[in-house]
């Protein structure tokens, strides 16, 4: 039988009472794995992880208070170290790409098996990265659409500040078409519907920093 000195310490976070605790009985269930603590929000996971010191925080991403992706921004700002694993009902490009990017070792739906799920758990533990094929595929598939230009880039930053196309073509000496142009492939690119989401969207994702 394994010494629980050597177990797996995983924290769980997720705002559905009834979710932590069936997550808590499967994870206990692995005799190398025990539960040092859980919480319903990503508030509270910041300041339980400080106190119970996980190998692993199981994360949700929808959750009241705080966004699990923030959680785990301010979570590896006080614990560098600690391996994140989200664990979520959401698979759009944009959860998947802001989580990996914020800093999560893997990335799980929760409808993934019982085995698999531990099987994460023990990898993201190793800090082994765990996202399964097909949402793997479909990163790869968002990073080749969202591969802006440097000139692009450059436009986006002009459109997050409030100028209009006119504006941006006399900053960057252009034409009206072409930063028409450039700003129409930066929408499509972003998959957004328009120039204020799309400033957000590329802000969110690290494309473009608020001040650039």
């Amino acid at each position: 039988m394994p010494d629980p000195k050597n177990a797996i310490r995983v924290y769980i976070v997720d705002d559905h009472p009834v979710v932590r605790l069936g997550l808590r009985t499967m994870l206990e269930s692995e005799a190398g794995i025990t539960v040092v603590g859980m919480a319903g929000s990503g508030r509270e996971a910041i300041a339980g992880v400080q106190v119970c010191d996980p190998d692993v925080v199981l994360m949700d991403l929808r959750m009241p208070e705080m966004e699990g992706t923030d959680a785990i921004i301010e979570l590896r700002k006080v614990r560098p170290d600690v391996r994140i694993l989200v664990l979520t009902n959401y698979e759009s490009d944009e959860y998947i790409t802001t989580a990996l990017q914020a800093g999560a070792r893997g990335y799980l739906l929760k409808n993934t098996p019982q085995d698999e799920i531990l099987k994460a758990v023990e990898a993201v533990a190793r800090n082994e990265r765990c996202v399964p094929e097909r949402i793997a595929q479909r990163l790869m598939d968002a990073m080749e659409r969202t591969s802006l230009s440097q000139r692009e880039i450059e436009v986006l930053k002009l459109v997050a500040k409030g100028f209009t196309n006119k504006e941006i073509a006399q900053k960057l000496y252009i034409s009206d078409k072409t930063a028409r142009n450039h700003v129409v492939s930066c929408l499509e690119k972003l998959n957004v519907d328009d120039r204020t989401e799309a400033a957000t969207t590329a802000i969110a994702r690290g494309i473009i920093r608020v001040g650039d």
